[in-house]
């Protein structure tokens, strides 16, 4: 919900912390003009009820007794009312309520006509059927079709009986047609404190996007201090809005943050994000950072994209952004390009991308490291055709020129055409498939004898298998399909040296029951396993007969190496051993608790090298219960426990510790009261991260929400809802 002021007394307002509501979260569409013809409005009948009717035929009607007048869409209802047919004139008393299409007014004396809708109501009380708003007042002013004006009223969204908070006007002015509402002369009452004042202010009561000043926001950040700020949001146009935030830190000075996200034709649509901070006083600099991101449907098949980012410096997300979660950020993308889509045939599709793409790194003093190699440009080619001859063919390829301002760089071709022959029936499968992974360097600098242009092509064969066995049951009163997969995965592909070769964007893929059943080990292309493995796997699905929804998976894969793989990365492995057992469960061990968990093991060494594993306990929305605990050998070891829990009445307690067993250390802690009540919620949190090798940074989040009017303070509940896994806003 927006207010609007104008910007004649934008500096007072900004000192006096005016009390602003927030906008609709809903998206902008775009919307096309229509042409409306200029029609005469008809004259709407008017029928009375009543337990006693008297009067004179077309002049005047009397009924008393549970008198009901039914005019169009209104329904009036009342002890006694008078209605006079020539000048549609009525006056009625006691018990008075009328019913619109839009909101409900009771009093005790109304006099209205009824084409016109200029008349008064004395001691009105009302209600919108949009945004449960009501109030009372003394006299409320009926000003044409949809328009009315409340004198010295108030204004809540708390439900009949409770006045815990409300806007107490001199004035209230209510556009129905628009849904808003504007009053003079405000005071927000808290508990029978007025806490804020503003002497003009307009609201959107429905919720709907409007033009204005948001409600202000303040926070404590141990690097930027004391954090105010003021938004002033500009609905422009149906799809194009935008939000500038004068920002004050006491330990940084004035920054000026910019938003605007716009919509439109061919799917298009963009989100800019822009803020400068013309001098830090800590640091004497200005500091600045951009994010912008634009997708756009271009023509057939055809679709662009542009995904900018930028800041000044390095410490420009650990020193500024009140979004904690974005001080681990290190290397910011700066990519656009291209991509296509279409068929090839009845039974094929094809596949291209094209992007120019390069990084910043934000650099840790203390912890330096190599920038990722840009792409300048990257082209990539994916074909695919089925059924040639019971034979499917793939091609995968790309040309990628990659640069390094200290590396060894160049460009890079790959081809990689594949052929399967995939046999199938109603209970299993049999796929064997062939591939010849070609690879040509062209480099800027020989590579030890090698020369620069560097040849290598691995080929990969591979057999994939499985079947599916099913069987009904029963779980807790509910009908299951408990499904029984066993799966053969065998791959082999030659030893080929490849330590001399330069590696522009490889990696070992991380070790799991997914990765276990595919060709190559390692991501990117400059890199091809040697393999001859064989992978056993067996899962098992508990599927709810009635809605097709998975709620189990339970799978166990044992990795054969027939060889010792040789092919690695300059840097110690993730994984090693010959054979490899890994397990998995996820899904719900009971209506209330759930897991994902996995497990792998080195047998030839006989210890454990990782564990993934993740408990959640929620047996309704507010009360969550969360435990998480990770370790990699010789890199880390953590638990991560979380929870949400009602502490007494209304309160709730929030906490999120993820400790490091390995450094003896906090990671990320935080600690916080929520209260909630029926129409305004009370939230008090604490968040303590570690944003670099030797930096930590705390930041103080103190909201004051009241319900369907605004938010006072600093929202948490990004914080809470990243922090806390289930968590949820209790109303």
């Amino acid at each position: 919900m927006n207010i609007r002021i104008s910007y004649s007394i934008l500096i007072l307002v900004f000192f006096l912390i005016l009390p602003l509501t927030g906008w609709s979260k809903r998206p902008a569409q775009p919307v096309e003009n229509e042409k409306k013809s200029i029609v005469k409005p008809q004259k709407k009948p008017v029928s009375i009820e009543a337990d006693y009717i008297k009067g004179y035929y077309k002049q005047e009607i009397e009924a008393t007794g549970n008198a009901v007048l039914h005019h169009g869409d209104n329904v009036l209802t009342a002890d006694r009312m008078k209605y006079y047919e020539q000048s549609e004139d009525t006056e009625v008393e006691g018990n008075i309520r009328l019913e619109r299409p839009k909101d409900v007014l009771q009093g005790k004396h109304l006099e209205l006509n009824m084409q016109t809708e200029v008349g008064q109501l004395t001691e009105p009380r009302y209600s919108m059927k949009e945004g449960e708003g009501r109030g009372s007042g003394d006299i409320l002013l009926f000003e044409g079709k949809d328009h009315y004006r409340v004198k010295k009223t108030s204004y809540t969204t708390c439900p009949e009986g409770n006045h815990d908070w409300y806007l107490r006007t001199k004035e209230l002015e209510v556009d129905n047609k628009k849904e808003i509402g504007t009053a003079k002369h405000v005071q927000v009452v808290f508990k029978d404190v007025p806490i804020l004042y503003s002497p003009w202010l307009d609201f959107s009561y429905s919720g709907q996007r409007k033009s204005g000043l948001l409600a202000p926001v303040a926070g404590y950040n141990a690097r930027t201090g004391f954090d105010m700020g003021l938004p002033v949001y500009f609905n422009i146009a149906p799809n194009l809005d935008a939000t500038v935030t004068p920002r004050i830190m006491t330990e940084r000075g004035f920054l000026l943050s910019n938003e605007m996200r716009y919509i439109g034709s061919n799917n298009m649509n963009g989100h800019l994000l822009f803020d400068i901070l013309p001098h830090d006083i800590h640091t004497n600099q200005t500091r600045w950072g951009v994010l912008y991101t634009h997708t756009q449907s271009l023509a057939s098949g055809w679709r662009g994209f542009l995904n900018y980012n930028q800041v000044s410096d390095d410490r420009y997300f650990r020193e500024l952004t009140p979004n904690l979660a974005q001080t681990s950020l290190t290397n910011l993308s700066q990519q656009g390009g291209f991509t296509y889509n279409g068929r090839l045939g009845n039974d094929g599709a094809v596949h291209f991308t094209g992007f120019a793409q390069r990084f910043q790194t934000l650099q840790d003093r203390f912890a330096l490291f190599v920038s990722p190699y840009e792409r300048l440009p990257h082209l990539a080619l994916n074909a695919t055709k089925y059924n040639v001859g019971k034979l499917d063919f793939e091609m995968q390829s790309s040309w990628t020129n990659f640069y390094h301002p200290t590396l060894v760089d160049g460009n890079r071709t790959i081809l990689y055409p594949t052929v399967s022959a995939p046999l199938r029936n109603e209970y299993g499968y049999i796929t064997p498939k062939f591939g010849l992974h070609y690879t040509h360097y062209n480099l800027a600098a020989p590579v030890d004898d090698k020369g620069e242009n560097i040849n290598r092509a691995v080929p990969i064969v591979s057999l994939d298998s499985g079947i599916a066995f099913d069987r009904q049951m029963k779980m807790g009163g509910r009908d299951f399909v408990q499904t029984l997969e066993p799966r053969l995965f065998y791959v082999y592909a030659p030893y080929r040296n490849q330590s001399y070769l330069p590696n522009f964007d490889s990696a070992i893929n991380d070790f799991s029951f997914a990765q276990i059943l595919t060709e190559n080990r390692f991501s990117g292309g400059d890199r091809i396993n040697d393999a001859n493995r064989t992978v056993l796997a067996l899962t098992s699905r508990f599927i709810e007969k009635e809605t097709g929804i998975e709620h189990l998976r339970i799978a166990v894969g044992q990795q054969i190496n027939f060889t010792d793989p040789r092919v690695s990365l300059p840097f110690p492995q993730v994984t090693s051993g010959r054979n490899d057992f890994v397990a998995a469960v996820s899904g719900r061990l009971t209506p209330t608790l759930s897991t994902d968990s996995n497990i792998q093991m080195d047998e030839s060494r006989g210890w454990i090298e990782k564990v993934r594993s993740g408990v959640s306990y929620q047996p309704k929305p507010g009360k969550v219960l969360n435990f998480g605990y990770r370790f990699s050998r010789e890199v880390l070891e953590q638990v991560d426990t979380s929870f949400q829990w009602p502490l007494y009445g209304n309160w709730h307690g929030v906490t999120r510790v993820n400790y490091s067993l390995k450094d003896d250390k906090i990671l990320a802690g935080l600690a916080g009261l929520e209260y909630n009540a029926c129409c305004w919620a009370l939230r008090l949190v604490m968040q303590r991260l570690t944003t670099a090798t030797q930096t930590t940074t705390t930041a103080f989040f103190v909201q004051l929400e009241l319900k369907g009017l605004m938010g006072i303070g600093n929202n948490p509940l990004q914080v809470l809802q990243q922090s806390i896994p289930g968590y949820t806003s209790v109303h």
